[in-house]
């Protein structure tokens, strides 16, 4: 059996090759998150048993997730939620949620799945903290269709979050509800703290200005302590971590309407350089190939079905887009067709919701394999898809010769 350090010289080599083969496929139509799910099968215990999980590496797993799920909550604009776009967005993931359950239950009563409310809150997901960085090198992300893509992203992941912590607990749903609210209020009291302390004037602040610039490095800091504090929360109010990072992003952004390119250049070298690597990595460690071998038909029923379940709602509901005054022409087929394979992109809370089921009982592992797997596919193939049905740019459009 391979040691921890052993499988994390494993994981480490498969983090430095991954963005290394990415560039070598012409205009990186592979995304590097896929090429790290697929190093990570490789290495991981169901094919050459290189890398093992431990406690050290599952410490900096949840990690890795935390700042996948802090950085997206980061980049979300509430203005946005709350406007038109959002409304639409929340609507949009309610019709998400009751079709996959219609769906799901009816597959279940003919004995074809199980696990249904878990696989159901599953095909809902839109794995937004993986779409980052493709948006981010695609300069997609100050778009319009950029902007509806983190606003259907947000309640695809929120949404999820908090129907697996009502509809997947051991409590009951009234019980769950209160604890939402509990863990709600402790948020906003969080909240106060880094507003608080970027204060103008105070002799606090100028030290956390100046200690940004030096070995203190005192805003990296502080939002590490940010992140854990509501991971701590989280997990004491026995909800997934995926909620507390959530938060952390949304209090992050609070703190700082504006932004700070120096921390988040510094957040995005801690995160994409070490962290969420680890985690994606780890993920593919997690794929029975064997039991994703023997099964391709699920396979390819779980990825219509979340095609069906997601995508389809939001292709049509991107109908009714007339930007947040009405004023916007209507998107066309392509970019209603983007934002949908964008949305019905999934993975992160796919692992998440099920390793919930799978701790419960309530999932097999060789079931959450394939249900992984096939969230891997969509990392995979739904932006390549969506990135072919862009429109040409200008300049790729030859000029008309004179005559």
């Amino acid at each position: 059996m391979p040691s921890v350090s052993a499988s994390f010289f494993w994981i480490a080599l498969c983090a430095v090759v991954a963005p290394l083969v990415a560039g070598l496929v012409p205009r990186k139509l592979v995304p590097e998150v896929v090429l790290l799910l697929i190093a990570g099968v490789i290495v991981g215990p169901h094919v050459l048993d290189l890398a093992v999980m431990g406690s050290e590496i599952d410490l900096l797993r949840e990690l890795g997730l935390g700042m996948l799920f802090l950085l997206a909550g980061y980049e979300i604009d509430t203005s946005e939620l709350t406007g038109r776009g959002g409304r639409r967005a929340l609507v949009t993931w309610l019709s998400c949620l009751v079709l996959a359950f219609v769906v799901v239950g009816l597959l279940g009563l003919s004995g074809a799945i199980d696990a249904e409310v878990a696989v159901a809150i599953a095909l809902t997901s839109t794995a937004l903290g993986t779409l980052l960085p493709i948006l981010k090198d695609s300069g997609m992300l100050g778009t319009r269709l950029g902007r509806t893509v983190l606003n259907h992203g947000a309640f695809g992941e929120l949404g999820p979050v908090i129907a697996m912590a009502i509809l997947l607990s051991s409590r009951s749903a009234g019980a769950s509800l209160v604890v939402l609210a509990a863990f709600a209020a402790a948020a906003v009291g969080v909240a106060f703290i880094p507003a608080g302390l970027r204060r103008e004037g105070s002799k606090l602040a100028s030290i956390i200005r100046l200690g940004s610039e030096t070995t203190a490095q005192t805003t990296v800091r502080l939002t590490i302590l940010l992140l854990v504090t509501l991971i701590a929360v989280a997990t004491i109010f026995d909800l997934d971590i995926i909620l507390g990072a959530f938060a952390a992003g949304f209090i992050l952004r609070r703190a700082m309407p504006s932004g700070d390119e120096k921390l988040e250049a510094k957040l995005d070298g801690l995160a994409f350089g070490l962290l969420i690597p680890i985690f994606f990595v780890t993920s593919g460690m997690a794929i029975d190939v064997k039991a994703v071998a023997a099964a391709p038909g699920v396979l390819l029923a779980f990825l219509v079905l979340i095609l069906l379940v997601r995508g389809l709602p939001v292709f049509f509901a991107e109908r009714f887009d007339r930007g947040p005054e009405l004023k916007d022409p209507q998107p066309t087929v392509r970019e209603r067709g983007q934002v949908a394979l964008y949305a019905a992109t999934g993975l992160p809370l796919i692992v998440a919701v099920t390793e919930v089921a799978v701790n419960a009982g309530q999932m097999t592992a060789s079931n959450a394999s394939i249900l992984v797997a096939a969230g891997a596919i969509t990392v995979l193939v739904l932006p390549l898809t969506a990135s072919l049905l862009a429109p040409k740019t200008p300049e790729t459009v030859p000029a008309p010769t004179a005559t």
